[in-house]
């Protein structure tokens, strides 16, 4: 495995950014840089299968690969781990900031397929996120379905569009949304479920400890899923609080239900 720290110029945001990268040997694209083994996986015509993997309010791009052993869990799997930084934007296109959904969505896809061997192929694709990145995970999925065979949420602020969420995200990022909130637009998921076609989404994968004091925002998903006759492999039945010994461990259950291949997984 590499781990990588990638600095670069996004043309989205409009200024230097970072990104953090756990890559199998033998899967950078650049022949200067490529590094020899055999533990890349195979995904569609070859190439790697990938994971977004999403921070959360007060992260960054580094900080699953500081708080939590990730990169040992991943090491077997064949996977490429992309983590980027979208500061506390909720992966939106902010009212008063930065494009960070148009960065998410459009440049990183882009970037990271130059310069990586990775499918592109939709069941070799998955997003994840803890908190905000849970978040940003099942909106990137429901918005773009076709893009994904499985996404992840743990701890997700998944009802930011509710009043009292709504109340506490205005004093924590007001630049987010401004003073017109998400409700009923692309940026609040319990809209999104109410019209999504489920035959269409990618596998969804929700946890939430009881302990969290976003535990009511995921009871709320859930029944909205329910009601959308989405399915969701969801568990709210644990104790768990919104801390990293609960992420470190409920990261090696997502990875493990990810549809990876066998042929990739037992490499």
């Amino acid at each position: 495995m590499a781990l990588l720290d990638l600095r670069f110029f996004s043309q989205a945001l409009g200024e230097s950014s970072s990104l953090t990268v756990i890559a199998p040997e033998g899967g950078v694209n650049d022949t200067q840089a490529r590094l020899t083994g055999e533990s890349a996986g195979v995904g569609t015509n070859g190439a790697m299968p990938v994971l977004y993997l999403l921070h959360g309010l007060e992260g960054d791009d580094s900080v699953w690969t500081r708080r939590t052993l990730i990169e040992r869990y991943v090491g077997e799997l064949g996977l490429l781990v992309v983590m980027p930084k979208v500061g506390r934007s909720f992966y939106c296109d902010e009212a008063y900031g930065q494009k960070y959904w148009t960065f998410l969505t459009t440049e990183l896809p882009e970037m990271i397929s130059r310069m990586f061997n990775v499918s592109t192929a939709r069941e070799d694709t998955f997003v994840a996120g803890l908190s905000m990145g849970g978040y940003g995970a099942f909106k990137w999925a429901l918005r773009e379905p076709h893009r994904f065979a499985a996404a992840a949420s743990l701890s997700g602020a998944l009802n930011v569009a509710g009043s009292e969420s709504f109340d506490r995200l205005r004093e924590q990022v007001p630049q987010v949304w401004g003073d017109k909130g998400p409700e009923g637009t692309p940026d609040d998921l319990i809209h999104l479920l109410a019209s999504a076609h489920p035959a269409e989404l990618p596998a969804l994968y929700q946890r939430c400890g009881s302990e969290d004091f976003l535990f009511a925002d995921n009871q709320a998903f859930a029944a909205a899923a329910k009601a959308a006759g989405v399915t969701v492999d969801s568990d709210l039945a644990h104790p768990g609080d919104h801390n990293w010994d609960y992420w470190n461990e409920q990261i090696q259950g997502v990875l493990g239900w990810l549809p990876i291949s066998s042929e990739i997984s037992s490499r």
